[in-house]
């Protein structure tokens, strides 16, 4: 069955309004985007690209971090449990996340060996130039892992919805992942997990797989266009099949989102976004707002329709930005 769906101003502005009640288990790759601003105004003479003025620069948490700081935004509750280096972006993004977290502060494991993973764009206007990541993506292991798994079994209890970012970074390694979506399922906690290569069996039991266009087209092994949704509900359809996933909600830009569930049926939800300047951090955003949802008892498509609002916002921002209730409430209009 397949529906088209427009999202209920009073069923929207219900939901947003239980947002604050939700208490939501972040969990994943921590990241610090790192953002240049300025103009281009001349080439360079030594190699055929642009000089770029630099005018600002930004940091701001990313990854793991960005779902927590979309969901502090919200007014809702985010407890992150996540890793850093023994460095100066590990310092900033603690403080970052300190600020932005208030009144719960986040969990975060120090490892000595690696960096705290960064991603630095640099940014001509509103067009992104380049970018350049500093990481490294072992998996958590030994003492390490055993610390991350304590963490989250201390957490768990007191939240209503778990959040796992998945950039590939090493912290949910296939089994690290399994664990926690078994310890989750044990609790009755509903899951969501943005998705990261070609395998998703080990997300096998999450409540919902929110991949993107590229995403989805990575793991079913063929180009995917992200206007065209029949072609991708199809393809969700048999990875839901072959790697044994409950549903799906594949993110589609300024073209909306198409959910796939288990009982059958599709909903193609159109965007609200005036303009798409950047869909930086939109995915951890829809996640983030999904997850909340789920957390105060609402369904998967109420809770993908207010995602849709609030990706909507964000996508008309440039940068790693979050939705405030009153910016959702004035998409409404």
């Amino acid at each position: 069955m397949v529906a088209k769906k427009r999202v209920g101003p009073s069923r929207a502005l219900e939901l947003l309004a239980k947002l604050p009640q939700a208490r939501i288990l972040c969990l994943g790759d921590l990241m610090l985007d790192r953002y240049i601003y300025g103009v281009a105004e001349r080439l360079s003479p030594e190699a055929p690209v642009p000089v770029i003025r630099v005018q600002s620069r930004v940091l701001t948490p990313g990854g793991l971090g960005n779902v927590a700081k979309n969901l502090g935004a919200l007014g809702a509750q985010a407890l992150a449990v996540g890793l850093i280096g023994d460095d100066q972006p590990g310092r900033d993004l603690a403080n970052l996340l300190s600020q932005a977290l208030k009144p719960l502060q986040p969990a975060l494991l120090l490892d000595p060996t690696r960096p705290t993973t960064v991603k630095t764009r640099l940014v001509a206007g509103i067009q992104q130039v380049v970018r350049y990541d500093e990481e490294s993506t072992d998996h958590l292991t030994g003492e390490l892992a055993e610390l991350y798994r304590a963490e989250v079994t201390k957490s768990l209890p007191q939240v209503g919805a778990v959040a796992m970012s998945d950039y590939g970074k090493g912290v949910l390694s296939p089994a690290m992942t399994a664990w926690i979506l078994a310890e989750a399922h044990k609790l009755q906690k509903p899951t969501v997990v943005d998705p990261k290569g070609a395998d998703y069996r080990p997300y096998r039991g999450a409540t919902v797989v929110t991949p993107n266009c590229q995403e989805l087209s990575l793991a079913a092994g063929r180009a995917l266009a992200k206007s065209d949704a029949e072609g991708l509900a199809k393809a969700g359809r048999e990875l839901m099949a072959s790697q044994g996933l409950r549903n799906l909600l594949i993110t589609r830009s300024e073209e909306g989102m198409t959910l796939l569930t288990e009982t059958g049926q599709t909903h193609h939800l159109p965007t609200r976004a005036r303009a798409v300047y950047d869909v930086s951090g939109a995915g951890d955003t829809v996640m983030g707002v999904l997850a909340a949802a789920l957390a105060t008892g609402a369904d998967l498509l109420a809770g993908a329709e207010l995602a849709s609002l609030a990706a909507g916002v964000v996508v008309g921002k440039v940068g790693t930005a979050v939705a405030t209730p009153e910016e959702i409430r004035l998409s409404l209009d």
